[in-house]
């Protein structure tokens, strides 16, 4: 499984936890950045995350700033991306089943390092729910103006 992660500097530490946590389990985790505390801009994270998914080889995403907000926000910019913002692991399984989601975003400041790994298996272990289809197809249609 061939996993995009990105985060600003709120979500640093966070991305950072989350990532070793993959790699471990042998997921390939390809890291977007950033790759410090710095200050930075989430909006570019959460462009460099959502294209990676909809223009590349990625099973998913995981895109992290302070709250999760506005990197989900930037994320679902992308034509094709669904970014959730998921908080605890009901969220993050629905996420999946309802939605298909193929971007999580998290908040570093909000998520616990053990709820993030929580939140990260839960999502991972669940499956996309065909019966949701037709609402999908309206996203789509919503995103090409239709």
């Amino acid at each position: 499984m061939k996993i995009a992660i990105g985060s600003d500097h709120g979500g640093f530490e966070l991305k950072e936890y989350v990532k070793s946590y993959l790699t471990k389990k042998k997921f390939n985790v390809i890291d977007f950045g950033t790759d410090s505390l710095d200050p930075v801009d989430y909006p570019d994270f959460g462009k460099k995350v959502g294209l990676a998914v909809t223009k590349e080889d990625y099973d998913f995403g995981i895109a992290i700033c302070g709250t999760g907000i506005g990197i989900s926000i930037s994320a679902n910019k992308i034509k094709g991306v669904r970014a959730a913002l998921v908080y605890d692991e009901l969220t993050a399984r629905l996420a999946k089943e309802h939605n298909n989601a193929n971007v999580i975003a998290l908040g570093g400041r909000t998520t616990s390092k053990d709820e993030a790994i929580k939140i990260v298996d839960a999502y991972m272990n669940a499956t996309y729910e065909l019966r949701h289809q037709k609402r999908l197809d309206k996203i789509n249609k919503i995103e090409e103006n239709e």
